[in-house]
């Protein structure tokens, strides 16, 4: 699965190995097509469908796979259209070029769960128009109505006649693709919806044959691993090689151009690792955030205590509401903690950068944002864009990670690549170290809310405080997501609740040189579970169920409540929800919308002997409009809840004066196997375009789980890592 940067290099590629038809869209989004790399040159476009010209169909992925299943989901589309024989049908990553852009982000990247949201119509218009002009060519050819022929599993057909595609290939190309090329009755469909369809990318993983960054070894490479600074915002001032020279394999040692670390390079990556801890290097830490973690939380809780910034509802005064909400008939109130957290993917940041023979580069990397890169790439290294190849393989994991605006691990390889004088290959290997210690979190997030409830047992005020670092402020992003001052992923899940309750909410942005950005889920990470944890206090205070006080705050004559109000309902009944509880058992449900799904999750958990908890079963409801494939929907509900669990229980980065104090999985632990429960998904049937499915299915599982562990043991938890704050699991 490689592809080079620019088009025309693309279909060279593709006329040599006998490609006689690609179908795709040009840059105004028209349907466009081509025969081979000489024609249509004035028409740039970027190809989704290629087909050889023996027949065999290779479906172009704009999406890196990193587990979310967009190889997978991506050629069913254009299968369906096809009416291709499964099997048959092969996957390429996309070139990095402008034209395959994420209509989500106006640039080529995957994230936010859009990959099938925002492709969903492009790939199977694409599959429509190549299927339309094969049947075209073979009516032609064979002096018929298009009408008359159908093309099923890869082979024309007439009531008198069959063949297989590859004959009528390349004058398919040669034809106008239709303007609007009629799609396939969903009514009709085989492969869009059909559960046990086998993944695209299973058998290379398991066989090993899958190729992902780290398994990248290129000719007249060397290893580089980066010394940096412990602070964030320390620069170097001067380093000594010392003993690191004696190291076996060790090659070299420089400062990077922008003096934020110093390149290691060597024979292996150990022995880059082992020289690396040999060098002395002297720091300014002048501007440095030497802050640790108990001051940050103090700092957060004075901020909520003051004014707040920037009122992000813009609806009541909010020293108002939060005095009526406790001076109503009942009331509740609480402050939550959200800690910092990494993303922690299982393969540690890594690329490859190699000289071209034409004075180029070529990056191999797991590429999430080639928008933001390959700029980036010409930039440090002063090579035309043109010249400029991204080979994208298989990624171990992200969650947000390898699609930072500054893309900082691809700057690293540049500057270490320039460094050394820009002849040789350079590996870049991050340790789990590095990742843990080199930024790029999920924020702190403080919250506080106030909340009323009147004589009718509804929510009459609600106020609500805020207070984290900016993700988006000072990005190239800003523009999309900050408004008036808020940046929206600081209060998404919030401001934007589907509950019919009066809200007034306050953003105060805290400050730091440390680097944050999205994590999976971005800001419903930690809205879901104030909003859910909050739920559940103000339903206990109205004597309330909580299923029910979630219901009263819903209008279901709204679509948008109506389907938040559904999947509640079904996670509720297939929980078998209602009744009371056993000793030592507690459940809980939580219900969230994000990326334009809904999701419900009722959570069950027992106690064992000590008080410790286990957690026995999930059982998910989802809305994720038609849901492609199925088997992959329930895939990514379990890993996004796996991923959420694994969060709140047990995981924080903390600081020190300054300095991460996490090194490895030891001190930052991920889920275990023994911790996964049993997870029942229940996908809704819908007509609805498809939306994400990646990240929804995070937010509700820490709010449900903390609910059946008040549920079971009394404790309200509000400060996370939960293993931090009086809960044991088995």
């Amino acid at each position: 699965m490689t592809a080079t940067m620019n088009r025309r290099g693309f279909l060279k590629s593709a006329g040599a190995l006998g490609v006689a038809m690609v179908v795709g869209f040009n840059a105004s989004g028209a349907l466009a097509a081509s025969d081979n790399a000489d024609t249509g040159a004035s028409a740039e476009f970027n190809p989704f469908v290629k087909i050889d010209a023996d027949g065999t169909v290779t479906v172009i992925v704009k999406h890196f796979e990193m587990g979310q299943g967009t190889t997978t989901g991506l050629t069913t589309l254009v299968a369906e259209e096809m009416d291709l024989d499964w099997a048959s049908v092969k996957v390429e990553f996309a070139p990095s070029h402008e034209n395959y852009k994420n209509l989500a982000f106006g640039g080529q990247g995957t994230g936010g769960s859009t990959a099938i949201a925002n492709s969903y119509m492009q790939y199977r218009q694409a599959g429509a128009a190549a299927r339309d002009m094969l049947i075209r060519a073979a009516a032609e050819d064979w002096g018929v109505a298009p009408a008359a022929i159908s093309l099923k599993g890869g082979m024309l057909s007439t009531s008198t006649r069959v063949s297989g595609i590859g004959p009528f290939v390349q004058a398919a190309a040669k034809l106008p693709p239709a303007e609007t090329p009629k799609l396939k009755d969903a009514k009709k469909f085989t492969l869009i919806g059909k559960n046990k369809l086998p993944r695209k990318d299973s058998t290379d993983k398991t066989t090993g044959k899958a190729m992902f960054a780290m398994d990248v070894k290129v000719p007249n490479m060397v290893y580089v691993t980066i010394l940096r600074s412990p602070k964030f915002g320390g620069v170097l001032e001067s380093f000594e090689i010392g003993e690191a020279a004696a190291v076996n394999g060790f090659v070299d040692a420089k400062a990077l151009p922008n003096m934020a670390g110093v390149a290691v390079y060597a024979e292996s990556t150990w022995a880059s690792i082992k020289a690396r801890k040999a060098i002395k290097a002297v720091w300014d830490d002048s501007k440095a955030d030497s802050r640790g973690t108990a001051e940050m939380i103090a700092e957060y809780t004075a901020m909520l205590d003051a004014e707040p910034t920037y009122d992000a509802t813009k609806k009541d005064d909010l020293a108002a509401v939060e005095e009526a909400a406790k001076g109503a008939a009942k009331s509740v109130s609480a402050d939550f903690m959200f800690p910092l957290l990494a993303h922690a993917p299982m393969e540690p940041l890594n690329c490859v950068i190699e000289p071209t023979e034409d004075g180029g580069i070529k990056l191999h990397d797991g590429c999430q944002f080639p928008m933001i890169t390959h700029p980036t790439l010409a930039a440090i290294t002063k090579i035309p864009a043109e010249k400029i190849e991204i080979v994208t393989y298989y990624a171990g994991g992200s969650f947000g990670r390898r699609a930072n605006t500054k893309s900082d691990y691809h700057v690293e390889a540049a500057l270490a690549f320039v460094a050394l004088g820009g002849k040789k290959a350079v590996k870049l290997v991050w340790t789990r170290e590095d990742d843990l210690a080199g930024g790029f979190y999920r924020p702190m997030f403080a919250q506080r809310a106030h909340i009323g409830i009147g004589e009718d047992g509804k929510i009459s005020a609600w106020g609500h405080r805020s207070v984290a670092q900016s993700i988006f402020k000072g990005g190239p992003m800003e523009g999309f997501v900050v408004h008036d001052g808020v940046d929206h992923s600081s209060v998404e899940g919030i401001v934007d609740t589907p509950y019919q309750v009066p809200m007034s909410l306050g953003l105060t942005d805290y400050e730091s040189p440390m680097p944050v950005l999205w994590w999976r889920s971005v800001g419903h990470s930690q809205s879901a579970y104030t909003m859910e944890v909050l739920m559940d206090m103000a339903a206990e205070a109205a004597g309330k169920d909580p299923v029910e006080f979630r219901l009263a705050h819903l209008d279901e004559s709204d679509e948008d409540q109506a389907r938040f109000a559904a999947v509640l309902k079904l996670a509720a009944e297939k929980a078998g929800w209602g009744g009371e509880a056993e000793e030592g058992k507690g459940r809980g449900i939580a219900v969230h919308k994000s990326f334009k799904t809904y999701v419900a999750e009722v959570v069950d958990v027992s106690l064992n002997d000590k008080g410790a908890v286990s957690i026995d079963k999930i059982t998910c409801a989802v809305d994720c409009g038609v849901a492609v494939n199925p088997d992959v929907v329930r895939a990514q509900m379990e890993g996004g809840i796996g991923y959420g669990l694994g969060a709140v229980m047990r995981n924080e980065i903390t600081m020190k004066e300054g300095i991460v104090e996490q090194g490895n999985f030891p001190q930052y632990v991920p889920l275990r196997i023994t911790d996964m429960p049993d997870i029942e998904v229940h996908i809704m049937p819908s007509d609805k375009a498809p939306t994400g499915v990646g990240e929804p299915g995070l937010p509700p599982a820490g709010p449900a789980l903390a609910n059946a562990i008040y549920a079971a043991t009394g404790k309200r938890i509000t400060q996370l890592p939960m293993s931090s704050h009086g809960i044991d699991f088995a």
